[in-house]
C-alpha cells in the first residue's frame, strides 16, 4: 500500500518541482504553496463531492452509449465540478494575497491548487488499480490537471492586475473546464472505436499552450532582470 501511494504521489511532485523550477524570478513562500496543495486535496474534493452529490440528485445521468448524456457529464457534471472546485480556491485564497504579486504567480498557485486534487484522486484511483493504474495516469490524467491549472492559471495572473478581473478570471476558468470536457469527453464516448485519440490530442493541444503561457508570463515578469 505504501508503494502504491508512492507512485500515486510521484507525477504530482514531479509536476510541482516544474513549474516551482519555472518560476524562475520570484519565488513563492513555501508555507502558502504547502496550504494551496491541502486546500486542493481537502477543500476542492470536498466542494467537487457536494456538488456532485446535488447533480445526482437534479440531474441523475446513467452510463449509456448516448452521446449527449455523456457530453453533460464530462462538460457539466465532472469538468465544471472539478474546475470550479480548485477555481475558488484560487480566487478567493491564493489571489488576494501580497504574495501573489506577478501574472505568473496564478500558474504557480492554479497548478499548486490542481495537483493537490490530482494527488488525492490519484491515490484513490491507483490504491483501487494496482501500479498499471499508477503507471497510465502519471502520462495522463496527472499532467491533465496540470494543464488545466496552467491555462486557468494564466488568466487569472492577468485578472489580478487588469481592471477585467471578472473577465479575465472567468476566461481561465472557462478554458480549463473547455480542455478538461473535451478530454473526458472523448475517453467517455470510448462505444465509438477510436474516440480516445481525441483525448490525447486535447491534452497535447494543452500542453502545447501552456508551454507557450509559462514562457510568456516569464517574459513579461516584472522581476525579470
Amino acid at each position: 500500500m505504501n508503494n502504491l501511494i508512492v507512485f500515486a504521489l510521484a507525477p504530482v511532485v514531479a509536476v510541482i518541482l516544474y513549474i516551482y523550477v519555472k518560476d524562475k524570478y520570484e519565488k513563492e513562500p513555501l508555507w502558502l504553496l504547502l496550504l494551496c496543495f491541502v486546500f486542493g486535496a481537502v477543500v476542492s474534493v470536498i466542494i467537487t463531492m457536494i456538488i456532485s452529490a446535488l447533480y445526482e440528485q437534479a440531474l441523475p445521468l446513467y452510463y449509456s452509449d448516448n452521446i449527449i448524456q455523456e457530453f453533460v457529464r464530462a462538460f457539466l457534471v465532472v469538468a465544471l465540478t472539478e474546475e470550479f472546485s480548485k477555481y475558488v480556491i484560487v480566487r478567493y485564497f491564493a489571489q488576494p494575497k501580497k504574495d501573489f504579486n506577478e501574472p505568473f504567480d496564478g500558474i504557480v498557485y492554479a497548478v499548486m491548487v490542481s495537483m493537490g486534487f490530482a494527488a488525492t484522486e490519484n491515490i484513490i484511483y491507483v490504491l483501487g488499480g494496482g501500479y498499471q493504474v499508477a503507471l497510465v495516469r502519471a502520462f495522463t490524467a496527472v499532467p491533465a490537471h496540470a494543464t488545466f491549472g496552467v491555462l486557468m492559471g494564466y488568466f487569472m495572473g492577468r485578472a489580478k492586475f487588469s481592471p477585467n478581473r471578472k473577465l479575465l478570471n472567468f476566461c481561465g476558468l472557462f478554458l480549463a473546464v473547455l480542455f478538461h470536457g473535451a478530454y473526458d469527453f472523448f475517453l467517455f464516448i470510448n462505444f465509438i472505436p477510436g474516440t480516445w485519440v481525441g483525448a490525447f490530442v486535447s491534452l497535447a493541444i494543452g500542453i502545447f499552450l501552456s508551454r507557450k503561457v509559462i514562457k510568456k508570463h516569464q517574459d513579461n515578469s516584472q522581476f525579470r532582470l
